[in-house]
Formats: C-alpha cells, sequence, structure tokens
C-alpha cells in the first residue's frame, strides 16, 4: 500500500509518524551481551540479592561460571538448541543463573512464578514445551516431579553448590554460546479467551531491540543500579534482567521488603499502579524511571519528574516484546505513549485495515523488529492477531493487533484511548475478561460465571447449577 494513499497532502507523515529510526542492533543475542560484559569488567557487581537474611553480591565473573555450569548440566541431560525449558522459580541469584544457563545452551526459557503460578498454566507450559527437563529452584521441586513427561527435574540451589564443591571454573575460549537473532529466547504466558493460557514465543532479534540500544535500554550502563521487583512471569520482568545484564548494571534483588529495595536503586521499571505507592521525596537515589503495563496518569509522571527523576511512559502488548512506544515526559507537556522504538513501527486502522488521519481514533496495530512469533501450539489464534504487515513491502514481515484504540497527535505523539475489546490490565497483567469467566465456569457446581471490571477490581457473578433456597 502506497503511503501516499494515507495522507494524499502529504505522504511523508505515514513514514515519520509509525516508523521508528532504522538503528543496528549490536548483538545477535541477549547472552552474547552478557558474556562480553562478563569478559569486560569480570569483577563489577551483577547481582546484589536483599531477598536472604543479609545482601548478597555476586560478581559478573561468578554469575557467567553458574550459568556456564548450567548450560552445561543441561547439555548433559539433552537439551539442544532450540529447546523450551520451564523455569519454576522464585527471586533469587539462582533465578537469574538459570535464565542466563538456558540461553547459553541455545534454549528457550518459560518464566513462571513458582509461588502463583495456577497448576492449570504450569501443565501447560510442560506440555507445550515439549522438554523432557525442568529447571526449578528447591520448594518448587514437587510440583514439577508431578509430570511424567520430565524425566529430569534440575534443582538450581543443588547445580550452584556443585558448581562450588568441584571448584568449577570458566573457559571463557571455550564458552557454550549457542544461538542466533532467530533463536527462541523466551516465553511468556498470558490470559485467555477459553481459560487456556497463551504462551507467547519470543525471539532474541525481539528482545535486543529493546535491550541492547537506546532508547529501550534507559541508558542502563556499568555503575547502574537496576530494580528486580517484578514477577518473571511478565515480561517487564525480562527488561529488567535482560537489560541490565547486557549492559553491565548491577541487578538489585527485591525481597519483602519494597521499601529498602527501592533506596538501593538508581533505575526503575514497573507499572504505574506500583509506582503511585511510593513518595518521590523518599527516594532521590531513584533518577531513572520507566512505567509500562497499564495507563500512567499525569500527576503520577509530574511528580516524579518534579523529584529529578527521568521518566519514560511506554506501551506494548507481550506480543510486541515488552514496550513498542516510549515517551520521555517533561513538565508541562501532556503525557504520551511516545513515538514508535527503533526498528519498529506503530499503525492506526480503521476495521478495514486502512491507516486513519491524524486525530482519528483507530485501533493500535504494532510491526518492526519487536513482533513475536505468535502463540505456542495455537495457530488459529495466531492467525487471528498477527497479519502479514502491507505497509512493510518484503513479504514475510508481520504486523500484530494490540487492541488498543489510540490516535497520532500533531506533534507525532500516540495517545491511547482505552480498548476494543473485552481484556483488561491488571497489575500490569492482561486479563481476558471471558478467560476468567471460563475458567469459573468450568469449577464444579458452577452453570454460569460472568466477569466485569469496577474500579479497577474484579467483580464476578456465577449461577450455581444448583441452589437451595
Amino acid at each position: 500500500m502506497e503511503s501516499s494513499l494515507v495522507f494524499p497532502r502529504d505522504g511523508n507523515i505515514f513514514r515519520s509518524f509509525g516508523f521508528g529510526p532504522q538503528r543496528a542492533v549490536p548483538y545477535p543475542t541477549v547472552h552474547h551481551a552478557f558474556i562480553d560484559r562478563a569478559k569486560q569488567y569480570p569483577d563489577a557487581i551483577a547481582l546484589c540479592d536483599l531477598s536472604q537474611n543479609k545482601p548478597v553480591e555476586v560478581p559478573y565473573g561468578n554469575l557467567l561460571r553458574y550459568a556456564q555450569f548450567i548450560a552445561l548440566q543441561l547439555q548433559n541431560h539433552g537439551v539442544v538448541p532450540g529447546s523450551r525449558i520451564v523455569l519454576a522459580t522464585k527471586r533469587s541469584v539462582e533465578m537469574v543463573a538459570g535464565i542466563l544457563g538456558i540461553l547459553m545452551c541455545g534454549a528457550q526459557y518459560i518464566p513462571l512464578d513458582g509461588a502463583v503460578v495456577p497448576d492449570q498454566t504450569l501443565e501447560h507450559a510442560v506440555i507445550q514445551s515439549q522438554s523432557s527437563v525442568a529447571l526449578c529452584t528447591g520448594a518448587f521441586r514437587s510440583r514439577l516431579h508431578s509430570f511424567a513427561q520430565l524425566s529430569s527435574v534440575l534443582v538450581l540451589e543443588e547445580l550452584l553448590a556443585e558448581a562450588e564443591r568441584t571448584g568449577f571454573q570458566v573457559d571463557t575460549t571455550r564458552l557454550i554460546c549457542e544461538g542466533d537473532q532467530s533463536s527462541g529466547c523466551y516465553v511468556i504466558y498470558t490470559s485467555g479467551t477459553t481459560g487456556t493460557p497463551k504462551g507467547v514465543d519470543v525471539t532474541h532479534r525481539n528482545v535486543t531491540n529493546v535491550v541492547c540500544h537506546a532508547s529501550g535500554n534507559l541508558g542502563i550502563s556499568r555503575g547502574s543500579r537496576v530494580g528486580q521487583v517484578l514477577s518473571i512471569s511478565f515480561d517487564m520482568g525480562a527488561w529488567e534482567i535482560l537489560g541490565s545484564l547486557s549492559n553491565g548494571a548491577t541487578l538489585v534483588l527485591r525481597g519483602s521488603d519494597w521499601h529498602a529495595a527501592l533506596q538501593q536503586v538508581d533505575t526503575l521499571i514497573c507499572t504505574p499502579s506500583i509506582l503511585g505507592r511510593y513518595r518521590p521525596e523518599d527516594f532521590p537515589n531513584i533518577r531513572c524511571i520507566a512505567t509500562a503495563g497499564e495507563p500512567c496518569s499525569q500527576s503520577l509522571a509530574d511528580k516524579w519528574v518534579a523529584n529529578g527523576a527521568t521518566f519514560y511512559n511506554c506501551c506494548g502488548p507481550t506480543e510486541a516484546t515488552i514496550i513498542n512506544t516510549m515517551h520521555r515526559h517533561k513538565l508541562g507537556q501532556q503525557l504520551t505513549i511516545g513515538r514508535p522504538l527503533p526498528n519498529t513501527s506503530v499503525y492506526i486502522l480503521d476495521d478495514r485495515q486502512i491507516p486513519v488521519a491524524i486525530g482519528e481514533v483507530g485501533t493500535m496495530w504494532a510491526g518492526g523488529a519487536g513482533i513475536t512469533r505468535g502463540y505456542l501450539g495455537q495457530p488459529e489464534k495466531t492467525a487471528e492477531c498477527y497479519r502479514y504487515d502491507p505497509f512493510v513491502d518484503d513479504g514475510h514481515s508481520m504486523m500484530f493487533n494490540t487492541g488498543d484504540l489510540a490516535r497520532w497527535l500533531p506533534d507525532g505523539n500516540l495517545e491511547t484511548l482505552g480498548r476494543n475489546d473485552d481484556q483488561v490490565k491488571i497489575k500490569g497483567f492482561h486479563v481476558e475478561l471471558d478467560g476468567v469467566s471460563a475458567s469459573l465456569a468450568s469449577c464444579p457446581g458452577v452453570m454460569e460465571a460472568a466477569t466485569i471490571m469496577v474500579q479497577g477490581d474484579l467483580v464476578v457473578f456465577i449461577t450455581p447449577q444448583a441452589l437451595d433456597l
């Protein structure tokens, strides 16, 4: 489709508004970036774990050693490039080492918060991964051992203890470093309309485009201290972890005391609902904030900017990899979701998938380097939400229907205006109301169920199969 058909008076507007700048990504995978940082700064602190009784610090050299040992053990258990590995864990040094070990042997990790993941999602992930090996922290071993498909469940605490006991050392000339930009990086599970979780299949190309160069890397570099406060089941958790370690920063893993953790960081990635719990004046150390996952209020952004923080308001579904638009907010400006990231695109389309004019409301579609491979094992759902991109003449690029209503502002920034479906966001997680209702309706004794959202809370109505009045 020619852009001149979209804006007859100025065809260049379509591209200047909708397409981010083209930039080369310096690494094919995120673990290539991490390995470079570990070689450059082996003694720099990679992790500061506040979830322990006293803080534990791990240098980059040691974290590389742990990751390499885990990668070797996975290979010894038959894991090959392209495998998918369920990772059921709690926030810990072991969690991060497990992620890196999986990636270094060319496999794709499926991050699940072992303390809260529903049985249905865990079962779905194990079956869809088609792997005979899983990784976990010790508390969740028994949950994984219940699956006959898994011949090996490797416990991360035991692997790291064995690396220490045997004195395992890294030969940096013979590192396990499998994979390329087309390799799978991780799978994130989101809500489904039938109650079946959807596994979004994310590649290294998708992720490196966010974390390995500006503006998605937020200027993170050696000396930065990045908070790891979110669940690893949330794709913004990958932004925290991989964005920090691919750029040489210190990743600060929070414990149960959020306040203490936030006082230890200068860069914070979180949802507006989390950020809104805290007063900016209590955290002068926080110099850079990125919010995403749900709408952010103008007043919240203004408060943190007035306190001296650089504030980025971002937007993007899991299917477009973490974020695909970003706006650096300044006092006195209207808060928007900004413009497309480098190597990405955004289209505001009508029901016929034709671009609308500036100021007109349409559905936001995302394109470019962040578009993921679709939903694991759900080709019909993938075909429903993903389309070939008619605005890129290469025959293979895809675009994704975000379901967000939006419009272009005259200055080229984007304004979001709600949803065109029943999907809502709870603490940054996409939740489909029909999916909640379907799950409830499958419970014994329930004939029908309906779900609505009222002032940020889910409200559920059920009709029992039998009612004794």
